[in-house]
């Protein structure tokens, strides 16, 4: 099942704009070793997924895995034969506005560093943006 929110105030949100960094949430909080985003972007629910997914394959779920990030911004699309006007499409997915900086994935408990190293590798090349493994 991909992440989504139980409830929304607004079906439909404006695209406001991506900032570059993130100070606040750039360190590990749960995790001994982590994959951090290395520029912003929107990453949907099912990249999220499939990153998890990809990770937990890799470590044969021995560890834990947290996801930090959640997508909560609803993403509208129009059909492709839809002329231009008649308002805004209907929802697509759901993504999550990442900042640079920001952690996405932190991973503990697994014995040999080399496959958490492997496994958030593996994770990364799921994401649509440039990433890092940090400690």
């Amino acid at each position: 099942m991909f992440l989504q929110p139980k409830k929304i105030k607004f079906k439909k949100v404006r695209k406001g704009k991506l900032v570059k960094l993130e100070f606040k949430s750039n360190v590990l909080k749960f995790g001994t070793i982590g994959l951090k985003a290395a520029e912003s972007g929107i990453i949907h629910s099912r990249q999220i997924e499939a990153c998890r997914q990809a990770m937990s394959r890799k470590i044969k779920k021995k560890g834990k895995i947290w996801i930090r990030i959640f997508p909560d911004i609803p993403i509208t699309a129009k059909p492709i034969s839809a002329r231009m006007g008649k308002g805004k499409g209907a929802l697509s997915h759901w993504g999550a506005r990442v900042r640079g900086g920001t952690v996405l994935f932190e991973i503990c408990g697994v014995q040999d560093p080399q496959i958490t190293l492997d496994a958030l590798r593996t994770g990364s090349a799921k994401l649509p943006i440039k990433t890092k493994v940090f400690k």
